[in-house]
């Protein structure tokens, strides 16, 4: 959730022909990655392995801790490439290795949600998720507030948050619902967050990077609306 302060960027110094396409590039991009994911997570669930890999993911309390390292380091990773100056296909390269990550991550809830829940969680998550994000979006464009006061604040947030999550796996104990309510609201300001920085801070050629900011917001707020619902249905 870097904040760009380029000289040259959408909001101060791009004519409204360059804004608007890389706006347009921008969620061409993330409609992309999500399309990209529903695809990898339709194929994870039929396959024959899936049971097995989502059984060894979520074996144990530190099973899902390595689990959760890798996808940090590959995320850092990918979102370093996905901001290179090197070359579009380094960013490109980074996004979807990104995705591919975030579907593999999913896998072990989307099989819960899918054969131990009722069959409409995934596509009623899908349907919260985007109304979320489409009010989130459009608020951000209505009001024009640039929102990078709250860099301090999602830093600080994110910390507390993985902090609890590791406490809460080594120990052994459920964070329930209201945790999975503060993740909601987290990922809501993380995407407010990014939204302000693609209209006032991201330059017009990082439509890659600033998809890829979008996307690694929708994903963790999809994650815990599913959470919700799948305990919702318990």
């Amino acid at each position: 959730m870097e904040r760009y302060s380029n000289p040259f960027t959408v909001a101060s110094a791009a004519s409204a022909s360059d804004r608007a396409t890389f706006i347009r590039k921008t969620y061409l991009h993330l409609a992309g990655a999500i399309l990209a994911f529903i695809g990898l997570e339709s194929y994870f669930l039929n396959a024959s392995w899936a049971r097995e890999l989502a059984q060894t993911m979520m074996g144990g309390q530190f099973s899902w801790l390595i689990v959760l390292g890798a996808f940090m380091g590959v995320s850092w990773i990918a979102d370093k490439w996905a901001r290179s100056n090197a070359s579009p296909g380094k960013q490109y390269l980074g996004l979807g290795l990104f995705v591919v990550a975030e579907a593999i991550i999913f896998l072990p809830l989307l099989f819960i949600a899918t054969y131990y829940s009722s069959p409409d969680v995934i596509p009623m998550a899908g349907i919260i998720t985007g109304l979320l994000f489409a009010g989130l979006t459009a608020t951000t464009f209505i009001t024009r507030k640039d929102f990078s006061f709250m860099k301090g604040i999602l830093t600080i947030g994110g910390f507390v948050a993985m902090g609890v999550i590791v406490y809460s796996m080594i120990f052994g104990f459920n964070l329930g619902l209201f945790f999975s309510g503060a993740m909601v609201l987290f990922a809501g300001g993380s995407i407010l967050y990014t939204t302000s920085n693609i209209i006032h801070h991201y330059r017009t050629d990082q439509h890659v990077a600033a998809a890829l900011s979008l996307f690694s917001g929708v994903m963790p707020l999809l994650w815990y609306v599913i959470r919700i619902l799948v305990a919702a249905r318990r």
